[in-house]
């Protein structure tokens, strides 16, 4: 259904002037050609799957409609009657100025077939925005679409631009946080020409293979793997007519994309416009669902959010903690609710009964005693007594029988039945539908990446087919007494795709084998400093106070979704009670990932661990205190492995400074306290307390505020050291060593200055 209108808020761009004569226009792929999201897309179509609740294709098309875009044509493929009775049956089709037009399909295969059919209709007039149903954004469109007119006027042959982002890619697993496969870009930093786009470059061991005439016809060339491609193109109408006179052109990228980088005859021209603070990734996998599930619960993708688009008749509203709740719940009190988790309407929740971090959709029933951890539940699901799900998907419709546990990365598809006190094992695909055998290699055909397996449209004739017995089956001996459905094996060499792009954690193992690969990788290229770094332009001397402050504003929005994963880490690994070891290997992809430093960590974990006592319920000062000092103590190994140096506790220090100033001012009477409480539990050292202390000498009154509550603290440190260095030089005498009476003056040098006179 479209969105609640909420004032201006409502609408992402801001700038209504109509960019072109004829009413803008998108085309937006219904169907992506893939394979990844079985088995659940053999009965439902991926756009209509439930993210956060809302179906795939209101994101979408909620953001057009904000976006300025009029008229937008839907093209179905894949179960393409619940497209379209869904949009007959929302209000989409009823907004004024807004015009939702569907194309229907059977025989298309690809992109390329799509937009042919498209192309035949004769319905687009003008440049046009092509997106797929699973995107989900909040840029404004103004900016790139005005890029894209004025580069045409100078230039006919600039036909497409892309709209780029940056990601951090993990040097360890070599993929995004959305769990696609490492891009690689080549764009001129001038002109944002695209030079060059290459996929799946892992199995290259970090050898770009370049043609000359690209480096000899560029004067400059700026290669990049740290930008995610975000499916949001804008293109001229002679896109349409390109796929036409080649049908060769199936894959959008693989094909259309690297196709007209490598012709040399036509001309045609690719460029990108990348965003920075705006919100925008295509659900591709099921990590990338998960991950952009988060995104959402954790408001980065605003207004597109639970409580303030898409609630239609039942309110949703946002609790502390980033928790959200529908109307109509019925939650035993002794039932924990914890951070960043949706209830849907209509849902019941059993005694002692413990969720976080997951979605739970309408009409569920949850007994007691049961533990769920990040997972996604939709609508009508009953889970019995005892249950412990981690890290799942559950379709529509599901059973889960009392002591029944689902282990991280199941996916359970509709109206599947797991027996009592069955443990369903990591990773397995669970349908009522046994798993398809046949594999026609020419209908491996998607929107942008490779995948193995025929595409959904084809195998919707076979599934109807199929002997509804079959479907019932129950099989005790695959999913306990009373289960039904079919678990679905792991095809070989798919065991590593699977935990790649589960919605479950990498596990240790994994991260530790991926670790020790890539310290092989850098044996055999024998690095010396003179790499390209991730984002590095092949001309030496890179100048220019744009790309300074475009690096200044990336390092901005670096270090602030680095907080955020840090934080969101901290808080499933209390909720999960994760160890400390398995905790440091997450916290070390991130860093490596965000390319921060121990520092920056340590900074980052202490920010969350006071966030996380600052949310545990307390009545007085008292109590807020015992809490703090209750998580230090807990989690003070993952603090001190990232804290041995000096500067790495100063920057702890300093980050509670700025946390009491600004995020977390009730922290700012125990400044002191909890500064000692770090000082008993070995965190930070005396040199690090002093050190803190003396930067602050030359400081403004207001600056020395938390090291004026501490001078008893750091006088106390001082006398330490006062005592330490008598006896060292009363050492140094005994022995006849003056030399040592020199060392020891030279390291009291280091007490601050406010401290020398005594």
């Amino acid at each position: 259904m479209p969105p609640q209108r909420k004032g201006a808020a409502a609408r992402v761009s801001e700038d209504t002037e109509d960019l072109t004569r004829h009413p803008l226009q998108a085309i937006l792929l219904a169907d992506s050609f893939a394979t990844k999201f079985r088995p659940i897309t053999l009965e439902r179509p991926k756009v209509l799957l439930p993210l956060v609740n809302v179906p795939m294709i209101d994101y979408t098309l909620a953001w057009l409609e904000s976006a300025g875009v009029e008229e937008v044509f839907v093209f179905c493929c894949a179960h393409s009657k619940q497209v379209i009775e869904y949009l007959e049956k929302s209000e989409w089709i009823l907004q004024p100025n807004f015009s939702v037009v569907t194309i229907e399909s059977h025989n298309s295969v690809s992109a390329g077939d799509a937009l042919r059919l498209i192309y035949e209709r004769n319905v687009i007039n003008g440049d046009f925005v092509l997106i797929s149903g699973d995107t989900v954004s909040n840029m404004s469109l103004t900016q790139v679409i005005q890029e894209h007119k004025e580069r045409r006027k100078k230039d006919s042959n600039a036909v497409m631009t892309m709209v780029i982002k940056q990601s951090k890619l993990s040097p360890i697993t070599h993929q995004s946080r959305l769990g696609t496969d490492e891009l690689f870009l080549a764009i001129d930093p001038q002109t944002k020409q695209l030079l060059f786009y290459e996929e799946k470059t892992d199995n290259l061991r970090g050898i770009i293979p370049l043609d000359n005439a690209l480096l000899g016809d560029n004067p400059s060339i700026c290669l990049h793997n740290d930008k995610q491609d975000c499916y949001i193109d804008i293109c001229s109408q002679e896109v349409l007519s390109l796929f036409t006179d080649n049908f060769d052109y199936q894959h959008l990228r693989r094909h259309f994309v690297k196709g007209l980088l490598v012709d040399d005859i036509m001309g045609y021209k690719i460029f990108t416009h990348e965003i920075h603070s705006s919100y925008a990734a295509r659900i591709d996998n099921y990590r990338s669902y998960d991950t952009i599930s988060k995104d959402i619960i954790q408001r980065w993708t605003y207004p597109f959010v639970p409580d303030v688009m898409f609630s239609g008749n039942s309110a949703t509203h946002l609790e502390r903690e980033g928790m959200y709740r529908a109307s109509e719940i019925e939650q035993s009190r002794s039932a924990h609710i914890g951070p960043f988790t949706v209830i849907g309407k209509g849902t019941r929740i059993g005694n002692n009964s413990n969720i976080s971090n997951s979605v739970i959709g309408k009409g569920c029933s949850i007994g007691s005693n049961v533990s769920i951890t990040g997972s996604s539940i939709w609508d009508s699901v009953t889970i019995e007594d005892g249950c412990d799900i981690r890290h799942a998907i559950i379709c529509d419709g599901v059973v889960i029988k009392s002591g029944a546990a689902l282990e991280p990365g199941v996916v359970l598809s509709f109206k599947v039945v797991i027996g009592q006190q069955f443990i369903v094992p990591s990773y397995s695909k669970v349908s009522l539908y046994q798993q398809p055998t046949v594999e026609d290699s020419d209908e491996e055909l998607e929107y942008a990446d490779n995948s193995s397996g025929t595409v959904d449209s084809s195998i919707t004739c076979t599934m109807d087919t199929l002997n509804r017995e079959m479907m019932s089956e129950t099989h005790a001996s695959q999913l306990g007494p009373g289960g039904v459905g079919h678990v679905w094996p792991i095809c070989e060499g798919g065991h590593e795709e699977e935990w790649r792009h589960s919605v479950a954690p990498i596990p240790a193992d994994k991260l530790a084998e991926a670790t020790q690969s890539l310290e092989d990788d850098l044996e055999f290229l024998n690095l010396d400093g003179n790499a390209l770094s991730t984002s590095g332009e092949l001309k030496p001397g890179r100048n220019g106070t744009d790309s300074e402050d475009d690096d200044a504003e990336d390092s901005r929005d670096d270090s602030i979704y680095y907080e955020k994963e840090v934080e969101a880490t901290f808080l499933r690994a209390v909720n999960e009670n994760i160890k400390v070891p398995d905790v440091i290997l997450e916290m070390n992809s991130l860093r490596l990932s965000y390319n921060m430093t121990s520092a920056d960590c340590a900074g980052a974990i202490f920010y969350a661990m006071m966030k996380q006592a600052l949310e545990i319920p307390h009545a007085t000062a008292g109590e807020l205190r015992k809490n703090a000092a209750s998580i230090i103590d807990a989690w003070n190994n993952l603090l001190k492995f990232y804290s041995k140096e000096i500067d790495d506790q100063i920057e702890v220090i300093m980050k509670f400074e700025e946390m009491c100033l600004e995020s977390v001012k009730e922290f700012s009477p125990h400044f002191s306290q909890i500064l000692h409480i770090l000082y008993d539990k070995d965190i930070l050292e005396e040199d690090a307390i002093l050190r803190w202390a003396d930067e602050k000498k030359d400081a403004e009154e207001s600056d020395k505020v938390f090291v004026k509550q501490s001078e008893e603290l750091i006088q106390v440190r001082f006398n330490t050291l006062i005592l330490l260095f008598n006896e060292l030089v009363t050492y140094a005498i005994t022995l006849h060593l003056p030399c040592l009476d020199v060392n020891c003056l030279c390291w009291l040098s280091r007490v601050p200055s406010c401290f020398s006179h005594k």
